[in-house]
């Protein structure tokens, strides 16, 4: 029997958020396949991008947004819906980079929680 796993439905992460559009914002995801949960940072183009913890040098270090819905920029740009304040998420629902440290993924919610973001 084939086993079938399910991917990360729409704002599957969220736990609360602000009425109406308050939470949300629109945007571009420059690049990359990202599921629905991912960390994002901004480039220096302003759209968003997957977090890089060791970015530093073009501030794609700083934990920005949570992607709303996957969405598939890995062969251009495509528009984008992103909680990006006035919400409450789920932790263990949220995808951060691959190989990211302990340190460095505190770092990440703190920049979210500064944002208004709060992981629970």
């Amino acid at each position: 029997m084939a086993t079938y796993n399910e991917p990360t439905h729409a704002a599957e992460y969220l736990v609360s958020e602000a009425n109406g559009a308050r939470s949300r914002d629109e945007g571009v995801l420059a690049a990359g396949n990202l599921p629905a949960g991912a960390v994002l940072a901004l480039n220096g183009d302003g759209d968003y991008v997957s977090l890089d913890p060791d970015g530093s040098a073009s501030g794609t270090d700083k934990a920005k947004a949570i992607l709303y819905a996957a969405t598939d920029a890995s062969t251009a740009p495509q528009p984008c819906t992103v909680h990006a304040r006035a919400c409450e998420v789920e932790k263990a629902a949220l995808t951060l980079p691959d190989g990211i440290t302990d340190p460095q993924t505190k770092t990440a919610m703190s920049d979210l929680t500064q944002r208004g973001i709060i992981p629970r």
